[in-house]
């Protein structure tokens, strides 16, 4: 985001509160709008997640940290200017001793400076979990010697109760951010968080300072007593069709064979035709054209037929994509699971079973919001009493057919259908896989990078944002090598909507 007054998209700001995805503001120097900006936009936020009420203390931490971070960038350029060695002990206390009154005196030339260096401050806001993630990162580390002087500072401002006590005591008045940083303290203190909420350290050439904020618990709870009743009203949906089922149980029967399977399969002309479509789609990439299920059986597999059929059941249970807003879900789903299918062909050839079960995964990740966009009226209504006799705020319901929890619903659901452990978990962790505790690791962290992609290329997600686990257990270094790969899977994808469009004609 570019530093003039911005306009703050609340659409944009509910949809990152309701699917775990980050929020960021990037500055060079941190105008007085920027401030008013970051100020509303965590109102916002603060509000979808329960916790408006913390919102004139966090506006005031956040502030302080960029402050920090901003004053850290312009020390550098200053120390350049000067000449000396901000990492050696004697340069860095003679700097710092005339750094505030140089910098003040000088100010627009310093920033100047630093954005012509290409420095720059981003506060990211993200919901993982039960907590909201406050994050305030600028591109340069944090060196040894500031380190230090910080933990000092934060270690002195424990003993404090009130502010009237910090204000008595003598501030180290070189850089100015002692006594900011003590308040902080004292503010975080005032609405119940303790010292271990706070963290600040370098970060792959970056420092972070973060601040974790629980998600207010009565939204957690009325979140889980409304997933609980979606779930339990949703036997409205239909069952798997009774044909799907049998073609399952011949698949895990290990006496079946190959043409039982594809003769039972045949038996329905319309099942038939589906899965043909899918399997000559830009799903497998099937070197030729299939026209009849036996070769389809054979050239996918089992497991692929398997899995592909899950994904084909779903779609006729959820209904068709002939509505704008459930084509736009649908549509994301066909990219995500084309990502993560070459995500597990090129990166896990090992794991051929990946290959199928991260296709069906991408492709069923958001079935929590698909569900919403199929369900009957007469079952919200059903919802929106719950909620009166619960006494559950009605923004609650709402926050929920906007997204929120989709990922825990859509595994609910996922399992109330008998799917297998493995795509429930990719349903499941889609967008936080760090909170993962099945052994299903491998296709919920391709599902989740698969959704990276989409958002990424999207622009709305900074490779900084991604889960370093994920990124590490895929052997991505760099943000240049991760661009590069997207913007080749994007490519491929374009090119195989055009061909499997070219097969269906």
């Amino acid at each position: 985001m570019a530093d003039n007054p911005l306009v703050v998209d609340v659409s944009k700001i509910k949809k990152a509160a309701h699917s775990a995805l980050p929020l960021t503001i990037t500055t060079h120097t941190l105008p007085h709008e920027i401030e008013v900006y970051i100020e509303e936009v965590l109102d916002v936020f603060l509000s979808e997640l329960g916790q408006k009420k913390l919102k004139d203390y966090l506006v005031y931490v956040i502030r302080e940290l960029a402050v920090n971070a901003k004053k850290a960038n312009t020390k550098r350029v200053y120390f350049e200017v000067k000449e000396l060695d901000i990492d050696a002990v004697s340069d860095y206390e003679e700097g710092m001793v005339s750094f505030k009154n140089d910098t003040l005196e000088n100010i627009n030339f310093y920033l100047q400076k630093q954005k012509e260096r290409g420095l720059y401050v981003k506060i990211i806001m993200q919901a993982k979990g039960s907590n909201i993630i406050l994050e305030v990162r600028n591109n340069v580390a944090i060196n040894k010697l500031e380190y230090i002087r910080i933990q000092d500072k934060l270690a002195r401002s424990r003993k404090y109760t009130t502010l009237e006590e910090a204000l008595s005591q003598v501030i180290d008045p070189s850089e100015g951010a002692g006594l900011g940083l003590v308040i902080l303290v004292l503010m975080l203190k005032k609405i119940g968080l303790d010292e271990d909420c706070f963290d600040i350290r370098a970060d792959n050439g970056d420092t972070v300072a973060r601040i974790t904020v629980p998600v207010a618990a009565a939204k957690i709870e009325s979140l889980s007593l409304l997933t609980n009743e979606v779930v339990r009203q949703i036997t409205s949906l239909p069952h798997f069709p009774e044909s799907i089922m049998k073609v399952q149980q011949l698949i895990n029967d290990p006496k079946s064979e190959i043409l039982d399977i594809a003769r039972h399969i045949s038996t329905d002309p319309a099942m038939t035709a589906d899965l043909l479509k899918l399997v000559n789609s830009a799903a497998f990439m099937l070197p030729r054209r299939v026209d009849n299920i036996a070769d389809a059986v054979k050239l996918v597999g089992l497991r692929g037929i398997r899995n592909t059929l899950y994904s084909y059941g779903t779609q006729k249970i959820l209904g068709d994509s002939s509505a704008a807003d459930k084509k736009r879900l649908w549509d994301h789903s066909f990219q995500c699971a084309y990502y993560a299918y070459n995500l597990a062909k090129n990166f896990k050839p090992q794991h051929k079973a990946l290959l199928d079960d991260s296709y069906v995964g991408g492709m069923l990740h958001d079935m929590g919001k698909i569900v919403f966009s199929n369900i009957h009226p007469d079952l919200l209504d059903k919802i929106r009493d719950f909620c009166k006799y619960k006494h559950i705020e009605a923004q609650n319901f709402e926050d929920m057919t906007g997204g929120m929890n989709h990922a825990e619903i859509g595994a609910r659901i996922a399992e109330k259908w008998n799917f297998p452990e493995s795509l429930v978990a990719a349903i499941r962790y889609h967008h936080e896989p760090g909170l993962m505790t099945t052994d299903w690791k491998d296709v919920a962290f391709t599902v989740y990078l698969a959704n990276v992609f989409c958002e990424y290329e999207g622009s709305d997600m900074l490779y900084e944002q991604i889960e370093p686990i994920v990124l590490q257990d895929f052997g991505f270094l760099s943000e240049k090598q991760f661009g590069k790969v997207v913007e080749q899977f994007s490519d491929g994808f374009k090119r195989e909507v055009e061909r499997s469009h070219d097969y269906l004609k």
